[in-house]
């Protein structure tokens, strides 16, 4: 484990805290640790007591001496080492594996996690649309709730029918009527037309008339005047005369 400096107050200050290894010395050292089975806190390094077991079995077999008890000895008190360091690594190597199972569980979920965000990414967009689907559904339903109310409020087919029906009689008659102004005013028309000939006829012969009766008159007048001219001319020869 890394050693952390103590923050000392003094002066009403605070100094920084400082670490004694970096963070990559602090890993390497507890891997260190963890594989030797050494710590700061306890006796002497298991791994140093078990090589020490060893060499003490080592030298007692290489002896000459009649010694079977003590290499029995110190065989027995250098498997009890083994057995004694064996045991945290067996339980360390169990750590481990238990470990690697939990991260495998956690990739797996990791794994389930990050395909049910997707398929919930999926169903939302989905719902979307369903949704923009369901406000266009309701929007046609509100439209075709107001054109019946509105259809509703119409009086029924039978009263528009026979609405239609006395309006198509009134159309005809109304189209007979004006049939029959329209002849009438064409008879009208030609009445007027012979009307306004027959006029124009009496007006000229009327204007013929009183042409000859003025030529008359006027003839009367010329033949009255010579008579005058001549019985004034017989008065005045008598009058020589005498």
């Amino acid at each position: 484990m890394s050693t952390k400096g103590r923050k000392i107050a003094g002066g009403g200050q605070e100094m920084a805290a400082h670490y004694a290894f970096s963070p990559l010395e602090d890993d390497a050292i507890i891997k260190h640790r963890l594989l030797t089975r050494t710590t700061t806190t306890r006796g002497e390094p298991p791994l140093k007591k078990l090589h020490k077991k060893f060499m003490a079995f080592s030298l007692e077999i290489e002896k000459d001496a009649d010694n079977v008890s003590d290499c029995e000895r110190f065989y027995k008190s250098f498997l009890q080492e083994i057995t004694t360091f064996e045991l945290p690594l067996l339980k360390s190597k169990a750590v481990v594996d238990a470990n690697l199972r939990e991260k495998e569980s956690f990739n797996e979920l990791q794994e389930e996690t990050q395909r049910q965000i997707l398929q919930a990414q999926v169903d939302i967009e989905g719902l979307k649309k369903q949704l923009e689907e369901s406000k266009i559904d309701r929007q046609h339903k509100e439209e075709c709730e107001a054109i019946r109310k509105l259809i509703a409020l119409q009086p029924p087919r039978s009263a528009t029918q026979k609405l239609i029906s006395d309006l198509e009689k009134e159309i005809a008659s109304l189209e007979a009527e004006h049939a029959a102004c329209v002849r009438t005013l064409d008879l009208r028309k030609k009445q007027f037309s012979l009307l306004l000939h027959v006029v124009e006829e009496l007006q000229n012969t009327i204007e013929d008339e009183q042409k000859s009766s003025a030529e008359e008159l006027r003839a009367a007048m010329e033949e009255q005047k010579i008579s005058i001219e001549e019985g004034s001319g017989g008065g005045s020869e008598a009058m020589a005369v005498d």
